[in-house]
């Protein structure tokens, strides 16, 4: 990405290179990315000693206690397509106010609000709050990069991005339970947001991306994210852009892996612009993949944030949102 920072050409030729991989493949690897080595490692220090914390407290932080589903996930309580994922973890969002329902309120504010912190641990809260900041603005200038590129104006996706987005971190751990048999950390699905950063402990692998009916290996590398865009992305260039099935197998027994996901997305109630595409790739586009789940892609990212966090989390769903379920 540095390279942005360097001669027009220098810079046309990273914006090239992020137009096709992201059209051929949707996954790729960003180095030169300005990230402070030093923070990732903190974010990857403070990451393995929340889960070292003592039970009762990761507990004491459960998402049951959180309408906006933030807080602790224990192992086994997050499901795939209503499969199991074998992971335990913590998500983090943007940290405001919970938005108080009513008549004509749409049901998607119930994601905005607070998060659960451990009340032991403050440093967990202080790294991530660097690590959030610095993500954002990373991200939001990968996005505007891939505006450009696509032939559109820099900052046609400002509006819906720059003033109130609603990012999401994840810190995962997987432990190991694989042996004979692959069991599954995460089962195959698209992100639903705009763009992910993917920061994995160096030399991990588990990672497998969907390429031409096979499942490729994505094994991590030191100081580099691994990239990948979601559905909401993917809409608005009718299918020029990709987005990808990928899918995380649990590590063999007697190791484990930490992932930091950072999930880049619009304001709750932003619709994605439709991007006037070049003519040449315009003819390139696929319009939009088929969902395993047969659910479609809908304008309103809130309505896609929603219905994904109901359907992973039916114990949330149940306490704090029943009436939705009907």
């Amino acid at each position: 990405m540095s390279q942005l920072d360097q001669s027009e050409e220098a810079a046309e030729r990273f914006r090239q290179e992020l137009r096709r991989a992201t059209h051929e493949v949707g996954f790729f690897y960003l180095v030169g990315h300005g990230i402070d080595p030093a923070l990732i490692d903190d974010i990857l220090e403070v990451s393995r000693r929340f889960f070292d914390l003592p039970e009762e407290e990761k507990l004491a932080i459960e998402n049951i206690h959180s309408p906006q589903f933030r807080g602790y996930t224990r192992i086994g309580r997050e499901l795939t397509h209503g499969d199991v994922d074998w992971r335990e973890q913590i998500d983090i969002g943007e940290e405001r106010d919970a938005v108080e329902r009513g008549d004509g309120v749409p049901d998607y504010w119930r994601l905005e609000g607070p998060n659960l912190w451990p009340a032991n641990f403050p440093e967990l809260q202080l790294v991530v709050a660097r690590w959030t900041a610095e993500l954002n603005a990373l991200a939001l200038r990968l996005l505007r990069t891939w505006a450009f590129a696509l032939g559109a104006g820099e900052h046609v996706f400002d509006a819906a991005f720059a003033d109130h987005p609603f990012s999401l971190l994840k810190i995962v751990r997987y432990p190991g339970e694989s042996a004979d048999v692959a069991k599954q950390g995460v089962g195959a699905h698209r992100d639903g947001g705009v763009l992910t950063l993917l920061l994995v402990e160096p030399d991990k692998g588990g990672l497998q991306v969907e390429h031409d009916g096979d499942w490729i290996d994505a094994p991590s590398i030191p100081g580099a994210f691994i990239v990948n865009i979601g559905e909401m992305l993917e809409l608005a260039t009718d299918g020029y852009l990709k987005a990808t099935l990928h899918r995380v197998v649990s590590p063999q027994v007697g190791t484990d892996r930490i992932s930091i996901p950072f999930f880049f997305n619009p304001a709750l109630d932003a619709t994605m612009p439709q991007l006037d595409l070049d003519p040449a790739l315009r003819a390139e586009a696929r319009g939009l993949s088929v969902d395993p789940t047969d659910s479609p892609i809908l304008e309103t990212y809130g309505d896609n944030a929603l219905r994904y966090r109901l359907r992973a989390h039916p114990n949330v769903a149940e306490i704090h949102h029943a009436d939705l379920l009907k």
